[in-house]
């Protein structure tokens, strides 16, 4: 079938072999560009031309989509406005290049007088269709939704794009791995750019659109979100905010919970209100902050404390029963007692009871000293671990913490600087510039030489520290750093980023030598193991993939986790890898066989950050629920807890001496906490 391109015709679909349409009488072009050939139409623009699934003949018949202009109003200021935006859409998709869920620009160009924009077809739904099929969305899913189109909306605005347009008409989801694309850049506008104030010249969706960008032309970031908000109110709800907005306008916004079929938890909730914000000074300004709110944000589970406390953990269950038979008998004996025996029965329960109250004590101070033990050596006592000093570390977050190997020196990353701290003191040394965007994590060599840095400007910098100066800049992620690791040869780089990938480097050259791809969401955690041959990463998709380092090669992926793997880290001795979660676990993991060896429980919310200890006998996890937890290896027993921090425990590091845990928190301040012998 041969489709014919004049927008106005009714019937376009003609037979092979025609040289013009039989219901229109326009000449037929059986190759657009001598190139694409078009089979028919997907959607009618209203006068301005049509979309159409095409061929490209160049590419094995490769599918792709042609967007057509062709206005009928010649020499209109509509005309002139259309055409304007038509080439800020082309324009729009070069600059962004090829992202994976952004449709690739293939071509522009034009053809009897009129305007063509080929791009790649998205093979998939897009939401609004999904809604009607499925009818009701969870709030699981709409968390998942705002995270895959968070990561989209962040790479568009940080090249300085605004969509315009967000709305389930313009999200498809992929069929092949049900990744969601953003389509139609058609109303896309530079940030700095600023349109016309006059009637019908708005762009965007009534209803989807905020009213700074309905009312006044004018786009920012924010603009977008509140899109993106409104997106989620109507798969939650299946109501079209646009039939809200010619009912009643804005005011749906301030009660848009009263349309849900049924309630949503707190968190989400807050999101979403803080999405729909009318007043854009309240709205979320960055896709990064709304990201940060869904993937660290926490209920209020503790109370602030007003200075660290250290809780033991409940006793384990051998104990109790023991503590049973002893009640037992005691109550044994009061019966025997009372029934009547004569005194010597009476003197040899006594003594019976006696022998074993001595024991059980025995065996629970035992057991106590015991669960104190950071190691075997130096041997801990639970009260032993004290708060040495609080660091005020960042005007913000600090996000991540590393201990130099000669356990002197802590660094430390937040907003876009990297700071180093005397660990013995508390007093900042310097602090090292350069990120133009948040320092995400911090890493240094055992030589402690070099540090290196990863941030969301997507770079990874290295810094030789004697010098207090930069060394070089790596290059080569589309999205945020989040993830660090350095082989025990110092030779070696490791990162992982939101982009999916994995990337090695050597760390001397800077050169690139190899890219994992595995990973089907963002990698926010790597390990290295300490003989160099193994890679541990964890991410987004809720997998730990092993990787041959030297071989690029993929060993295992580990599945067991409910949600995203926030944290992994591999024992001293090689043959452990921990694994932190957002279900709230805790997975240690045989790395030979790969394995799961049992699961740690107690965190009440997310694990954020794991260490072990230098002697591999004990693991050190630091949560959302504000605390740290140490935990026996062993035994997978709790050991003890601490708190003082008030908000998520960020990151955690025991130095190399063994003398001092370090925890970072998003209340912006570094805990030293100190191990006495």
């Amino acid at each position: 079938m041969i489709c014919c391109l004049n927008p106005d015709c009714s019937n376009p679909l003609n037979p092979n072999g025609k040289k013009t349409c039989q219901n229109c009488g326009t000449p037929l072009v059986p190759l657009l560009r001598n190139r694409f050939r078009v089979i028919r139409v997907l959607s009618d623009e209203g006068g301005f031309g049509r979309t159409y699934l095409s061929e490209d003949t160049d590419k094995l018949n490769e599918r792709c989509v042609i967007k057509q202009l062709a206005p009928k109003f010649q020499g209109t200021w509509s005309q002139k406005k259309a055409m304007e935006l038509f080439g800020e859409e082309a324009q729009r998709l070069q600059e962004l290049g090829e992202h994976a869920q952004i449709p690739t620009l293939m071509a522009y160009f034009e053809q009897d007088n009129c305007l063509y924009l080929v791009q790649q077809f998205v093979n998939g739904e897009n939401l609004l269709k999904e809604l009607q099929q499925r009818k009701s969305y969870s709030a699981k899913d709409i968390q998942a939704i705002l995270l895959d189109l968070l990561s989209v909306l962040k790479f568009i605005h940080d090249r300085g794009v605004i969509h315009r347009d967000i709305k389930p008409e313009n999200i498809i989801r992929r069929k092949s791995d049900d990744k969601l694309n953003l389509i139609d850049f058609g109303s896309a506008k530079q940030l700095t750019a600023r349109v016309q104030n006059k009637t019908g010249t708005s762009i965007g969706s009534h209803g989807y659109s905020p009213i700074e960008q309905i009312r006044d032309g004018k786009a920012y970031p924010a603009s977008d979100l509140f899109g993106l908000g409104a997106t989620c109110f109507h798969l939650l709800t299946g109501i079209s905010p646009f039939q809200l907005w010619t009912e009643q306008g804005y005011a749906w916004v301030s009660n848009w919970q009263e349309y849900l079929r049924k309630p949503l938890n707190a968190e989400l909730a807050q999101v979403i209100s803080k999405l729909l914000a009318t007043d854009i000074q309240q709205r979320y300004q960055s896709a990064d902050e709304v990201i940060k709110d869904l993937t660290r944000k926490q209920p209020l589970i503790l109370p602030p404390a007003t200075k660290p406390t250290i809780k033991t953990p409940k006793q384990p269950k051998s104990s109790r029963r023991k503590y049973t038979i002893l009640r037992l008998l005691i109550l044994a004996s009061a019966v025997i007692l009372l029934l009547g025996f004569d005194e010597s029965w009476y003197k040899q329960i006594r003594r019976l009871q006696t022998s074993l109250a001595s024991t059980l004590n025995q065996e629970k101070k035992n057991s106590a000293n015991s669960e104190a033990v950071l190691g075997q050596s130096p041997k801990i006592a639970l009260g032993d671990i004290t708060l040495a000093n609080t660091i005020k570390a960042h005007d913000e977050s600090v996000l991540s913490i590393a201990i130099s190997p000669d356990s002197k020196t802590i660094a430390s990353s937040g907003d876009r600087t990297i700071k180093l701290w005397n660990l013995a003191t508390g007093k900042e040394i310097f602090a090292l510039n350069g990120h133009s965007q948040r320092v995400n994590v911090v890493a240094i060599s055992l030589d402690g030489k070099t540090l290196v840095s990863g941030s969301d400007d997507s770079t990874i910098k290295i810094w030789n520290l004697a010098k207090k100066e930069q060394i070089r800049t790596l290059y080569g992620h589309t999205d945020s750093v989040h993830a660090l690791a350095i082989s025990p040869d110092g030779q070696t780089l490791i990162d992982g980023s939101d982009d999916n990938t994995i990337k090695v480097w050597n760390l001397t050259t800077g050169q690139k030598i190899r890219t994992l791809a595995g990973h089907t969401f963002w990698v926010r955690s790597v390990a290295i193991s300490p003989d160099g041959n193994t890679l541990a990463s964890g991410g987004f998709d809720k997998t730990i993939k092993l990787w041959n380092l030297s071989k690029g090669r993929l060993i295992h992926t580990l599945k067991g986790n409910a949600q995203t793997v926030t944290s992994v880290a591999i024992s001293p001795d090689g043959s452990i890898l921990a694994s932190g979660s957002r279900d709230r676990t805790i997975k240690l993991w045989n790395i030979a066989t790969g394995d799961e060896i049992r699961t740690l429980t107690g965190h009440a919310n997310t694990i954020t950050s794991l260490a072990f200890s230098p002697d591999g006998q004990t693991l050190v996890s630091g949560g959302r629920d504000r605390t740290i937890k140490l935990w026996n290896i062993a035994t997978g027993e709790e050991i003890l807890t601490l708190t003082g921090h008030t908000k998520t425990v960020t990151s955690v590091a025991i130095s190399p001496d063994s003398k001092t845990l370090v925890s970072s928190s998003d209340d912006a301040t570094i805990k030293i906490w100190q191990v006495s012998r």
